[in-house]
Order: C-alpha cells, then structure tokens, then sequence
C-alpha cells in the first residue's frame, strides 16, 4: 500500500514530521517497507534558455547557453530537443546529477565536438510521464533558480507500508489516518460525505442471481459527462504510488480505490445492452479484459453480464467492451461488496492480480458502499460534469454488525500490559468501537463496520496494545523452578528431539516436507477424505492434509535421485494429519533409506558392493527412534499386518501389547512406488511419538543403585523344530520367560530347513545368555533351567528340542 505525504494529510490533520509519522506507523503494526523521500529529484532546478543556435556539425542539434539562476555565468548546453529555443524555461540537470528516467549519471562531455555541462531535461526522463518529444515548458512566471521538484509539486514523500491480510481498513489513506490518529499523531478529519440528489431513476436495473456471491449492489448513471484527462494534482499522486493515468473517469476510481478502500469500476452506458446481471460464469465463457487478455471462465466464478453477454469478471477486472474511453458521454458507476473469499479463487484461479481484487478478497467496508458512489458520483461531476440519476440498490441493505465480549483483564493476562481500563476503553473508541461500558469485568465492544477481522477478545487486546504501544511490553526473565532441572519441555517436545537426534545419529538427514500433498498421494496413503481438503490450496497438486510421511519423503528421495544423490537416508519428524478434528492430527516420526544408504554407509568399497537397503534397516531404524522416546523395547511386539503401501512379505507392525499400535515398517510395495513415480530400493518406516505410553511416575528422581553381579555369565544354545509359521520372535520370548532372573538374553544365531526335518517345519537355533544373581550355579540348577525353557517353548510355540 503506498501513499504520499500530502495525501495522508487530506485525511490527518497532523504537525508531525515524515520521521514521526514513519515510525508511529510501524509501532501500530503498519509496518513502513520503504519511503521516497523524492531526494533524487532536489538536483534538477529551473533553469532559463538564453540563446539557441544551430550546432556546427549536426542539423538536429542545438548549442543553447542556459541561466541556472545562481547568478553566475551562463551554461553551455547541447540539447537535440525539436522545441528548444531562446525564452524556454524548463528543468535543469547538472554535471554529477543522476538522472532516474534513463539511469545515467551526467558529466562533462563533448557532442560532435561541442562541450555541453548538463542538460535540459523531458518529463520522461524525470520520470513524470512518457512524454519525451522535447523537454519540460514551463510558464513564464516559473521562478529561475529554485527547485524543480517543489515548484512541480515532486518533492511529495511516498510511503509505502506493508500490509497483513486481517487489516482491510487499512488499504484506504483515510484507514491509515484513523489508525494515526487514534494513536495521538493528529486529529482525523471527518467530513461527511453529502448525497448527490439525482434525476430520474436509474435506466439500468441490476439483478442478483448469485445473492451468495454478491452481497449488495448500488448503480448509478451520469449522463452528458465530457471525459479527457483527469487533473495534474491526481495524476502525480496516481504516477507517485505507481499507478497510470488513463483517463478522467478511470483515474477516478483509482483515486477512490486507494484513498477510501472502495474498489469501483465504471461501464460506459451506451455500450451496456439491457439489464446487468450478476451471476456465475457458465463454463467456457469468456471474457476480454481491460488488461487485453481473453479469459475463459468457470460456473465457479462471479461475473456481471448484460444481454451482449460477459461485460466484467466481478470485483477482479473490467471489460475492454464496456470500459470508458475519450468518446464515453454516459457513465454507469457500479459499487458493490462481493463474497471475498470467491475474489481471490477467481483472481488466484486466473493470474489476475488487481487493487480491485487485493481490497474486495479481503473484505471492504460494506457500510461506505452507498457514500462510496455518491463520493465517486460528485467526484465525476467534478472532473467532468453530467446530470446523475437516482441510485438503484440491489441485495441486503440492513448491516450486521458484530458485538464482542471484552474481558478487560485479558489485556493483562495475554500482553503483561498494566491498562487502566479507561484507557483500554478509550483506545477502542477512538479506533471506531463502541464498548457499552457499565462498569463491570467483562464489556461488551460493537465492531465498526470496517474491520471484518475482529472476531474474539484476542484481537480487542491486539488493538489496545498496538496503539498503548508494544515497546511499552518490557522483556522479563522466565520464572524460575522450584526444583532443580525443574521439566519446561512437554513430553511430546521432549521426544520429538530425542527422535530426531537418534535418527541423525544413524546418518540420516532431516527433511521439512509440505504439509499438504496431491490428492491420489494422500489416497494411497489412507487419507484423502473430504474434510482434510484444502478450501484454498496454494497449488493444484497440494490439495490434501498428509495422512502419512512417507509420500513427502518418498518424493524428496526420488529428487535426489534424480539429481545424481540415489543414496540417501532422510527423516521427519512432525504432525500427520487423519481427521479434521484434534484427535486425527499425530506426532509421527518418519524416514526412508534409498539405494545403498544403510547404517553402516552407502556406496561402493574394495571389499565389494555395499547391499541394498531392506527391511531390516528400516526395522532398526524405527527400533532406535521408538527407544530414543522411552518406549519399553525389551516388550515390543513385530507382527504381520503393516499397511498396504509395504511389502507384505517384507513388512511388519510394531505393537505394544495387543492393541497399542507404535509404527510400521518394511520396504514398499511395488505397486506405491510406480503410483508415485518412483524407482529403486527403498524402505522407511513410521512411529507415532504420541501413541507411547506415559513412563509410571516414580517416588524420587535420583537413579536407582547400580547392582552387578560378582558371578560368571553363561550361554547355553537350543536348537527347536517348530512349524513353518512360528515366528522366530515368538520363540525367543517363550525363552525369555522361562526365568525372568536369570535370562538375560535371547539372540536367534540359525534357521534350518530340509527334508530330514519333514514337511512344513524348520529349525530355530537360540543362543541363550544366562547371569547368576546370588550363587554359581551347579549342574543341576542348569539342567533345571534347560527344562524350564523347553517346556516353557513347547507349551507356546510347539516346538520340541532337536536331536
């Protein structure tokens, strides 16, 4: 949003310097991007052309001898402009001077042999307008010898500040000056805007068939208008804030759209056909904007149509067909308040990018329609005369507005600000609220019709602190604990970091994927249901919440790869996304190996070829990011039945118990990896970080005493026929359990198959780590415990030792 100076000035009756007026916008949270302060133009003065001959060597050129009016001798300049001649008065540039339009910084030198010592300078060149058939012509009157730049109204600041979406009242100068008056800087002036009483009823009715999409409209004709250029003082301020001048009808509009936030737009009236309809596109309709372009629209979007058909695409841009030109003698004045989220699927789903479109998405001020045409309508009157009608109103007309609770001492709670309460209250009301102050805790607050983004008590405690001031918010130090290494970190913050490390350990690099992912990725992921859709995705192919990791990480993988990096290991850990409500959203720890990249490295090496990653790998990785989070890994459960984008032969679910599910893993299936496009080994697994359970609060947090045994440790092997489907997981646990004191370890050290063994059963040999606690144990004790786990095994697998 830029503006100048003076035009802030029109609406804030202020003393304040341009600095002061800088810095309160930016400590009222307008932040100030950027200020010209139009320094670049003080060189250039005003200079007068003594004499004016014809150049020795060059027909088109002109040896001038100038006075700059410092009362010293005049200057020799060389000038090939077609009306230079003795008594012009124009703008002067010195040698050392930059000049903006053709960016050069001039010198002495010498044209075919002339020296020439500045130069006579174009409105082009000043950057004024486009003209550059011959240099500036001033009047006679023009004063010799001062500036250029303030005898030209030039010399006027522009400040542009930057603006967050939730702040529509401020896309108008007269918004911004509230804000600053309501801070202290000046006295807001506020004129009433009076009707313009017309003359007959409007001949053109407007018909709402889209009341969803087009609030309410007012219209207005104005006959007998004479258009032509608008005035100098309009245009500069048009030209300062980087606008075109067109003519005296657009250029009005224009100045509406920034000094009021009211976007309007003018039709000439002897080129609209019948009625005008507001309604949806039909599909493959089309349009020829004023910008040249054809667009081709869908029953998505809002147009104004008229019995010729699409006469402008609704709050975003015009029609070429019906827009005013040098020969407009009737002019239709159109304001209306459009659905602003449908402007910017239309101008986001078309490219268009307009002021129109920038204030009407987000929300105008739907009490300033009617004074916003009859201000357009005296404004045309003004500029070029005419007879107005009566102004036709369609759609609502009542206005809603919104009342909000207020407890006052939220200010204090959300912000450390002490506000006395009449000073809270007082703010508000200067920023155009209503409290009903009765006395008590909690006020009721009326939300002036310009601000659509005040919703909640929140954003009432944001407009008392921005205008008491946030520098008033003094830094303090966070409260100490009670106890030493006093817990700040959730839990769930606490294992996100420990994953995080732990998998960076293991060579890993963290990824940041999207959030949000192409709709026939999140359904091959399990998602895809309706609610988790983007309303407004910033892409066609990120329209859905993740359900999963993996396809983020599978596709940064894949581009790697694609870039010469096939082996590579990448992790996340971050929120997924099953539901739209605060239950479906996880904590989910993720990764994925590629190509070779295994723990141990990735690549090519003298003792061989590295082996592709598997689901072993992926299996350990997910082990290591589940322990990093306090999970109890010693009771973690593998089975079959991990989801359908593994393997099924190369997956599993880890579980904890029977029905807490902490993560999958595998390599993936086939079928994924061509549906997403991509190629070569690939594993990676998934962990919830939320699903594990809390560790049981303990009586102290001293660590327990360290207790070893003065006893030799021992391995015994077991070797068992089971049947093919045993799991060797199953086994290993039934031996564990056999005596839970002296079973340290279980670890499968062979798997058997053969004939000697008979059909559908295998061998599982177990290498057993036994510790004595209290005595050494004697032969007997060990044959004692060799039973216990045989009959232990064959009570729960069925398995018999072998021979």
């Amino acid at each position: 949003m830029k503006f100048t100076l003076s035009w802030l000035k029109d609406h804030l009756e202020t003393d304040a310097t341009l600095a002061e007026i800088v810095e309160r916008l930016t400590s009222i949270g307008l932040e100030v991007e950027h200020v010209d302060d139009k320094a670049a133009l003080k060189p250039f003065v005003i200079a007068k052309v003594l004499t004016a001959e014809k150049h020795p060597d060059a027909d088109k050129l002109r040896v001038l001898t100038v006075d700059i009016g410092n009362g010293g001798a005049p200057v020799q300049v060389v000038c090939g402009a077609p009306n230079a001649r003795a008594g012009l008065i124009g703008a002067f540039a010195a040698p050392g001077t930059y000049v903006p339009g053709i960016d050069v910084t001039l010198s002495v030198g010498k044209i075919r042999g002339v020296e020439s010592h500045g130069m006579m300078c174009s409105e082009r060149e000043l950057e004024i307008s486009d003209e550059h058939n011959g240099i500036i012509d001033l009047p006679a009157d023009a004063p010799v010898g001062t500036s250029f730049a303030a005898y030209a109204h030039l010399d006027d600041p522009v400040i542009e500040i930057n603006l967050t979406p939730n702040r529509p009242d401020a896309t108008g100068v007269h918004g911004i000056a509230r804000d600053l008056a309501a801070s202290g800087l000046g006295t807001l002036k506020t004129a009433p805007i009076e009707s313009v009483p017309g003359k007959g009823a409007c001949p053109v009715e407007v018909i709402i068939e889209a009341p969803e999409l087009c609030h309410t409209f007012a219209l207005r004709l104005v006959r007998g208008v004479k258009n032509g250029p608008s005035p100098k003082w309009m245009q500069q301020r048009l030209i300062a804030i980087g606008l075109r001048p067109i003519n005296a009808l657009v250029d009005m509009t224009n100045y509406i759209t920034f000094d009021r936030g009211r976007p309007l737009h003018v039709f000439d009236a002897k080129k609209v056909a019948g009625n005008l309809v507001v309604r949806r596109a039909k599909a493959g309709e089309e349009v020829l904007a004023l910008d040249g372009r054809t667009y081709r629209l869908t029953p998505a979007m809002c147009i104004i149509a008229d019995d010729n058909g699409v006469e402008s695409i609704a709050g975003v841009m015009g029609g070429e067909h019906s827009g005013c030109d040098e020969t407009t003698t009737d002019v239709l004045i159109e304001a209306a308040v459009w659905e602003p989220l449908n402007i910017a699927r239309t101008g986001r789903s078309l490219g268009i990018v307009t002021d129109a479109r920038y204030r009407n998405e987000r929300g105008i001020d739907p009490a300033f329609n009617r004074p916003g045409i009859e201000l357009a309508t005296r404004m045309v009157m003004e500029l070029c005369g005419g007879q107005p009608s009566e102004v036709f109103t369609a759609g609502r007309t009542e206005i809603k507005r919104k009342v909000v609770s207020f407890p006052l001492a939220e200010v204090k709670r959300l912000t450390g600000l002490d506000v006395p309460r009449a000073e809270s209250l007082d703010i508000l009301k200067r920023l155009g609220f209503e409290p009903k102050d009765d006395g008590k805790a909690v006020v009721d607050v009326t939300v002036p019709s310009w601000r659509p983004d005040v919703d909640g008590k929140a954003d009432l405690v944001e407009e008392v602190m921005r205008i008491h001031g946030v520098d008033e918010i003094h830094p303090r130090p966070l409260a100490g604990h009670d106890a030493v290494n006093g817990k700040i970190l959730t839990t769930l913050q606490v294992r996100s970091r420990a994953a995080k490390r732990a998998l960076a350990v293991r060579g890993m690099m963290e990824a940041v994927t999207w959030s949000f992912i192409p709709a026939r990725h999140a359904e091959l992921f399990g998602g895809g249901q309706p609610a988790l859709k983007l309303a407004n995705p910033i892409a066609a192919d990120m329209s859905d919440m993740r359900p999963s990791l993996l396809p983020g990480l599978i596709a940064a993988a894949q581009r790697n790869a694609d870039r010469g990096y096939g082996d590579v290991a990448l992790f996340e850990v971050s929120g997924t996304y099953e539901s739209d409500t605060p239950k479906g959203q996880r904590r989910v720890a993720a990764g994925v190996r590629r190509g070779t990249a295994g723990l141990t490295g990735a690549g090519r090496h003298w003792d061989g070829n590295a082996a592709p990653v598997g689901v072993f790998d992926a299996k350990a990785d997910a082990i290591a990011a589940l322990e990093a989070c306090g999970a109890p890994v010693d009771r973690l459960q593998i089975e079959p039945g991990a989801p359908d984008w593994y393997h099924p032969g190369r997956s599993g679910l880890i579980k904890l118990g029977p029905k807490v599910v902490l993560g999958h893993f595998g390599e993936f299936h086939p079928k994924t990896l061509e549906a997403l496009d991509v190629a070569g080994p690939l594993c990676g697994f998934e962990v919830y970080v939320d699903a594990i359970p809390e560790p049981k609060a303990k009586p102290t947090k001293t660590k327990p005493r360290l207790d070893l045994s003065a006893f030799q440790a021992v391995k015994r092997d077991f070797a068992f026929v089971v049947d093919r489907t045993v799991e060797a997981g199953a086994l290993s646990k039934a031996a564990a359990a056999a005596d839970r004191k002296l079973v340290t370890g279980v670890n499968v050290f062979d798997v058997f198959q053969g004939a000697a063994l008979g059909p559908d059963k295998k061998s599982i040999a177990i290498e057993v780590s036994i510790q004595p606690l209290e005595r050494t144990l004697t032969d007997e004790d060990f044959e004692a415990l060799a039973k216990k786990i045989v009959d232990n095994v064959a009570k729960q697998t069925g398995g018999v030792l072998r021979a």
